[in-house]
């Protein structure tokens, strides 16, 4: 099942990887910038999962510790109460990766590139439960595993060789930019050197999810293994002269986002779906898909049902996500001022709607609004086109709603017209 509307809430790695988490708004755990520490008395999903039997375990860059340091040591006590962890706090070397944890508190160098290392630790820990705790009935302890590898992410430097063919290298010069890519003559050389970088890593991490897949195959638990595939913000590129995330274009707050099990669909629906599933939303949709309740401290919508056949659709259908309306958009969020270079350096508040508009604010000024539908690229800002006026006011008085909603702090423009 691929969700088409999934977005990043909070553009940016801490802020979503808190609400990742534990399934609350960044101004609620206090990671609402990178870098932020997630304080380790709020509980995450583990706590449900463990308490169901599940052995929880995570793999890579974590940056839940408050350092943009690559020498950061993540003491036990703030590893988000999980299982197994092997990982680091932040890194931006793929080719110089070390993390430690479980098997090693020293920190340890990965023998290649960061996803292809991190892939094998992950498969190789997924092994060693499956070892421990058998394949089939009986001793087998479900497993929830999250590996989390930094790229595609800046700085765009691919694996030097990716499976010995060169089909998977990219040249600058063959690069196709988005529309919205300026033709502004160090706009279009920046973005075509990143972008070759970038398709390169994409391209080695489809690789690994293969590997993944098949290694889950092999061990004779693809039919009962749900497998989620998301990104924690996208990238500018380019795009409207920017770069880096924190911005609420769409090149910066879509993600992908994919339920999928390798063996088969006998229980699950698969297809597409509009639904605008938010940062919040994938901690209640994993303990959904696995039949565990939701933690009244969860503010996220739980969408499992979606992707469920038979009578766990209905279960989940009729738990509505603890009585709660399926959402109709998706709160946007920038809390503190950024300052990175071809990015915006404004705190902003937004609202993507389902279907399909979008609107966002500076501290007391309107600022954008897009019909993404109509206008993918947002080309086309009619934020202050009167003729555009009714629909600005809609999507104005739902940010302001999802503002006292979630008790947020926000100075909102009055956009009203004179009388």
């Amino acid at each position: 099942m691929r969700f088409d509307c999934a977005v990043s809430g909070a553009p940016w790695c801490s802020p979503f990887r808190g609400a990742l988490l534990t399934g609350r708004y960044p101004h609620h755990t206090g990671v609402d910038k990178t870098p932020s520490a997630l304080d380790p008395s709020i509980p995450t999903l583990t706590a449900s999962l463990k308490k169901a039997g599940y052995h929880t375990a995570w793999v890579g860059k974590w940056h839940l510790d408050g350092s943009n340091s690559c020498a950061h040591y993540v003491p036990p006590e703030r590893r988000g109460g999980f299982d197994y962890w092997m990982g680091y706090e932040n890194n931006n070397n793929q080719q110089e990766t070390y993390i430690h944890g479980s098997d090693s508190e020293i920190p340890t160098r990965l023998a290649g590139y960061e996803t292809d290392s991190l892939t094998d630790v992950f498969i190789q820990h997924l092994k060693s439960h499956i070892g421990r705790t058998g394949a089939g009935e009986g001793g087998y302890q479900p497993f929830f595993a999250s590996i989390s590898v930094q790229p595609p992410h800046n700085p765009y430097v691919p694996p030097t060789d990716t499976a010995g063919s060169r089909e998977f290298y990219h040249h600058p010069a063959d690069i196709v930019f988005r529309p919205n890519v300026p033709k502004v003559a160090w706009v279009e050389k920046k973005a075509a050197f990143d972008l070759a970088g970038y398709y390169g890593m994409i391209e080695n991490l489809d690789m690994n999810i293969g590997k993944v897949r098949m290694a889950l195959k092999e061990l004779d638990i693809d039919r009962d293994t749900y497998i989620l595939f998301f990104s924690d913000h996208g990238d500018c590129l380019g795009s409207h002269a920017q770069w880096g995330k924190s911005s609420p274009w769409e090149e910066s707050i879509k993600i992908p986002f994919i339920i999928s099990i390798v063996g088969g669909t006998d229980h699950m629906r698969t297809g597409t779906t509009d639904a605008v599933i938010n940062h919040v939303d994938i901690a209640p949709t994993t303990l959904g898909l696995c039949g565990i309740a939701v933690p009244v401290e969860m503010e996220g919508y739980d969408y499992s049902y979606v992707c469920l056949k038979g009578e766990n659709r209905r279960e989940n259908m009729k738990k509505g996500a603890l009585g709660r309306e399926e959402p109709d958009s998706a709160y946007l969020q920038q809390i503190p001022r950024k300052f990175h270079a071809h990015s915006v350096n404004k705190s902003w508040r937004g609202v993507l709607m389902r279907d399909g508009w979008k609107y966002v604010c500076t501290p007391g000024s309107d600022w954008l609004l897009f019909n993404t539908r109509d206008d993918p690229y947002e080309m086309a800002n009619v934020c202050h086109d009167i003729a555009f006026q009714q629909q600005k006011e809609r999507c104005h008085r739902r940010l302001a709603q999802w503002i006292a909603e979630t008790g947020d702090e926000f100075d909102l423009p009055d956009i009203h017209l004179p009388q």
